[in-house]
This record gives C-alpha cells, sequence and structure tokens, in this order.
C-alpha cells in the first residue's frame, strides 16, 4: 500500500529496499548538514563567501531532494507489495 508505514512485515527484499532508502535520505540529511555548517563557517572569511555560497546551495538541493527520496520510496515498495499480492492470488 502506498506511504505504510510498517515496514517490518514485508517481505526480505522490501525490507532491503526500505533500508536503501532510509540511508539515502540519512545522507542527504547529513550532506545538506555538513554544507549548511561549512558554509556558515566560511561566511567568516571574504575570501570563502563564493565557496560559502554554494554550499547553502547545495545543501538546500540537498534538503529539496529528500522528500523526493521519501515519494520515490513509497512508490517503489507499493509496487513491490502489488507484485506480490498478484503473485499470491496466482498462485491460489
Amino acid at each position: 500500500m502506498l506511504f505504510e508505514q510498517d515496514h517490518q512485515q514485508g517481505s526480505s527484499a522490501k525490507r532491503r529496499r526500505y533500508a536503501q532508502f532510509e540511508i539515502a535520505y540519512t545522507l542527504a540529511d547529513f550532506g545538506a548538514a555538513f554544507s549548511f555548517v561549512v558554509g556558515s563557517v566560511f561566511f567568516f572569511f571574504e575570501s570563502l563567501m563564493t565557496a560559502g555560497t554554494w554550499l547553502f546551495l547545495f545543501g538546500s538541493l540537498l534538503f529539496a531532494a529528500k522528500p523526493s527520496i521519501r515519494l520515490i520510496r513509497d512508490v517503489k515498495l507499493a509496487a513491490m507489495g502489488e507484485e506480490e499480492a498478484l503473485a499470491e492470488r496466482y498462485r491460489s
């Protein structure tokens, strides 16, 4: 089911896919936070302000990617669930 919250009951492939997307989401979070922290430090030095601006942009893009990662994850997991349901129907 789309936007299903309980992924502990699915197949091992579904749990593995969920974990992969959670790792991608967490990496985007860390990358964005790191970019903002380093970009903020760069703003203390006039010679690094341009690099700091680029880091802010990069961090913003990573924060914007997070909902996309979640949406793609949920769509893929929903599709996996439908395939399993179809296979179960044909076995009966």
